[in-house]
């Protein structure tokens, strides 16, 4: 179990989903940036605010990959564990 691990024991996965998690914030805050003007009423902003926005989906995907990639590791290892019958 991961409780059981130490700290410093990193899952394949751990690093996928960390910059999963970056990339979703970056992509949340320029999905509101992009809102912005609406209720402010000034001009929109150019495209690449937009694309930017964009990473928000990709940051959940790339986080979601991670996941995946950590239950396999953590299935591999109890299988591993188990005791043969």
């Amino acid at each position: 179990m991961r409780s059981e691990t130490n700290a410093g024991d990193a899952l394949p996965g751990d690093g996928l989903i960390r910059v999963g998690a970056v990339l979703f914030i970056i992509g949340a805050i320029a999905t509101v940036v992009t809102v912005a003007p609406l209720f402010l009423g000034t001009d929109p902003f150019p495209t690449v605010v937009y694309l930017v926005a964009m990473l928000m989906g990709v940051g959940f995907l790339v986080a979601a990959a991670g996941v995946l990639r950590s239950i396999a590791a953590q299935r591999r290892q109890a299988r591993e564990s188990a005791p043969s019958a």
